[in-house]
């Protein structure tokens, strides 16, 4: 066999050698046009963003006087609002849409915190913040979201209440 017919043998091999990852690949995730692989838990890594996220934006409505509610609340939704932006644009998953709004019916179940050696105030609920007062100040205690997960296999939808530490 003269040196060039060698060379084309070895060109050849060096190509099959080339394309068994690919072939690889294809027989290892399949394909499935249209279908998602949708994962049960969702929900659940939503919701933990949801903590993070509100436990962080908390702490631009907390401190504030307390005749000054309204603007603490706003310095919360103003800090959460790119955030959620960002949960909603996440990707998830192949066909997962995420859409989260602020929750006012599920805030005002919240219990306000109180008890025996506490002396706080009244709490309020304002779009889905829940504020309380405590020694003239404002302190955000929880916020309330709407959650609704769409996937290929339908949605869900859920309440959450994100409490402050």
């Amino acid at each position: 066999m003269s040196e060039r017919g060698q060379l084309v043998l070895v060109a050849a091999a060096v190509a099959a050698l080339a394309l068994v990852p690919v072939a690889a690949a294809y027989l290892q995730f399949g394909y499935a046009p249209g279908i998602a692989d949708v994962d049960e838990d969702h929900g659940e890594r939503v919701t933990r963003v949801l903590d993070r996220v509100a436990d962080d934006a908390a702490e631009a409505g907390t401190g504030a006087s307390w005749t000054d509610r309204e603007r603490a609340v706003e310095r919360v939704e103003a800090a959460l609002a790119s955030r959620l932006t960002a949960v909603e644009r996440a990707r998830l998953g192949d066909g997962v849409v995420v859409n989260v709004t602020y929750d006012s019916g599920l805030a005002e179940r919240v219990a306000c915190p109180g008890g025996a050696g506490r002396s706080f105030g009244a709490c309020e609920v304002r779009r889905g913040v829940l504020v309380q007062e405590r020694a003239g100040e404002t302190v955000v205690v929880a916020v309330a979201f709407d959650v609704r997960v769409t996937t290929p296999a339908g949605t869900t939808r859920f309440g959450h209440v994100a409490r402050q530490r």
